[in-house]
């Protein structure tokens, strides 16, 4: 029996309305908010299984005495699809930074990679044959 359960990853941000609407527009639901009126400072999201979090910078710093950094490139939202080309156009649509277009990897992979708007990494990947 493992110690741990139910991980998920929580990504910092400046701006959690914005932050939220990207990924909500991208097909994750809301499952979790803190304070549940106005303005929130962390929102859990879902999307096939897999839970993300976006919390705030302040809140960080504030209520847990920590630094975040809430800009540049520290993690990658990994989101499979059946059509790359597509999912990245989505993205940059939704506002999304191009970082690399569509291109193959290891001759079975296709992948993209755009910059959400606080500048995490989020990469677009099928499997191809």
């Amino acid at each position: 029996m493992s110690l741990f359960r139910t991980p998920h990853v929580v990504l910092f941000t400046r701006d959690i309305d914005r932050a939220s609407a990207f990924y909500q527009a991208l097909g994750f639901e809301e499952v979790f908010r803190t304070p549940l009126a106005g303005t929130p400072i962390h929102v859990d999201f879902a999307l096939d299984g897999y839970r993300i979090g976006l919390a705030t910078e302040a809140s960080t710093r504030d209520d847990h005495g920590l630094t975040p950094v809430a800009v540049g490139q520290r993690a990658a939202v990994i989101l499979w699809t059946d059509d790359v080309p597509a999912g990245y156009e989505r993205l940059i649509g939704l506002g999304a930074r191009p970082v690399k277009p569509p291109e193959p990897w290891l001759d079975r992979l296709l992948i993209a990679w755009v910059e959400d708007l606080d500048g995490h990494l989020v990469q677009v990947v099928q499997s191809v044959s």
